[in-house]
């Protein structure tokens, strides 16, 4: 057991698992710190939300905190914090410099969740309707993201091929990233699900604010018609918090296109259907949809941006399928041919178990952190860039804060 340490999380939103992946992973980097008996507090500048997880009955404490305010200046100077994790890079650039001031000695991790400048550049690509390219990539979000990994002391990287883009094209020296994806304790995932005669209908889940999720709802609106064409009983159910207008305003029932929004039960969910849909076509990271899949023994069809990062030579738990035609032929197939499911069934299975056990993935991350921390004095020293991002002259952002702290005060 390591020794007893203050941890103070500041988070870009309020932790909401059952409706985002972000949310979920970082309940599990919360929990996985409560479990070596440390004091944990939650910061955050957000408003509270509707389906925001109860910290305190997670033993956590937490804390309202103001963006470009003095007060969280004496706020950690009061808490003083052994280590401080950013939930992404926008909290790390507004609050990094006033840790740095405050608590130097406090061991700073950067929670990317998944890389905003790679989803943003793959976004106006596809807007374009277009490969991504360089320019696209090295965006001014680009920019600061990389700096605020650089200016940290340890970066978790939820996905592999984040890891060789940072490594390989942003020449980030590896001794500060961690690849960390989502933690799951498989002790308590099901053995025995629903059978294929048990389970019927096509399902995807997701936040509907999450721009991703949302392109994914419009694709299958292409898509769905032909799927229907072949199976004219099928239903394809749309599950996801805070649906918009735009989104119920899709629903259909006499085509089996139905928008379901919020699931209090999102196993549940996906168990019952018969084959998770998740036609993604930008994005970054890795998709908690298609790992709740694997759990519930649900195969799954995506493309190969979806299934990017959660695999390695394995095949996956379903098929990956780039174009509408193949999509289309691979769920018509998968939804009538018990054998092919079950198989797909088992390979999400065996994906499940190598890449994703909390175990093995929290002994490495609390591993990294006792390391870093007893070196960290040449840590620091062994990355100069990180500290040059630190010197006065490119502290744009911190003179901006301290501008708008005074200007709030008058």
């Amino acid at each position: 057991m390591a020794s007893l340490k203050n941890i103070l999380v500041i988070g870009y939103v309020w932790p909401e698992p059952n409706s985002s992946a972000a949310g979920s992973h970082m309940m599990s980097i919360l929990r996985l710190f409560k479990k070596q008996e440390w004091k944990v507090e939650f910061a955050t500048p957000a408003q509270e939300s509707e389906h925001a997880i109860d910290l305190a009955e997670e033993g956590i404490s937490t804390k309202n905190i103001t963006l470009n305010c003095d007060s969280f200046d004496a706020y950690i100077l009061e808490y003083q914090p052994d280590i401080v994790l950013f939930d992404r890079f926008m909290m790390e650039e507004q609050f990094g410099w006033r840790v740095e001031k405050n608590c130097p000695s406090a061991l700073k991790i950067l929670d990317t969740e998944d890389l905003q400048c790679l989803r943003n550049a793959r976004h106006q690509a596809n807007k374009s309707k277009r490969d991504m390219t360089k320019e696209d990539l090295y965006s001014d979000i680009a920019k600061r993201e990389i700096a605020a990994i650089l200016r940290s002391d340890i970066s978790l990287i939820i996905s592999s091929y984040e890891m060789a883009l940072l490594r390989d094209t942003f020449q980030v020296d590896a001794s500060l990233l961690l690849h960390l994806p989502f933690m799951v304790d498989l002790g308590i995932c099901p053995t025995k699900t629903k059978s294929f005669s048990e389970r019927q209908h096509f399902m995807t889940i997701g936040n509907f604010r999450h721009a991703p999720n949302w392109d994914v709802v419009l694709y299958l609106q292409q898509i769905w018609p032909r799927i229907r064409k072949e199976l004219p009983k099928a239903e394809l159910h749309i599950y996801g918090s805070y649906p918009p207008p735009k989104a119920t305003a899709l629903h259909n029932p006499k085509t089996g296109f139905h928008i379901k929004g919020w699931a209090e039960d999102a196993f549940e969910v996906m168990e019952t259907s018969r084959i998770c849909l998740a036609p993604i076509r930008f994005g970054a990271g890795i998709k908690g949809k298609l790992l709740d899949a694997m759990i519930m023994q649900t195969p799954s069809i995506t493309t190969s941006m979806g299934s990017e990062g959660m695999h390695k030579d394995e095949p996956w738990g379903g098929v990956v399928a780039d174009n509408i035609d193949t999509f289309v032929d691979a769920a018509v197939k998968l939804y009538n041919d018990e054998e092919a499911w079950v198989n797909a069934q088992e390979n999400g299975t065996a994906l499940l178990h190598a890449h994703y056990n909390a175990q093995v993935l929290g002994k490495n991350l609390i591993e990294k952190i006792l390391e870093v921390e007893e070196h960290l004095t040449q840590h620091r020293l062994n990355n100069f860039t990180g500290a040059m991002l630190k010197h006065h002259s490119m502290m744009s952002t911190k003179y901006m804060s301290q501008w708008i702290a005074e200007k709030n005060k008058s």
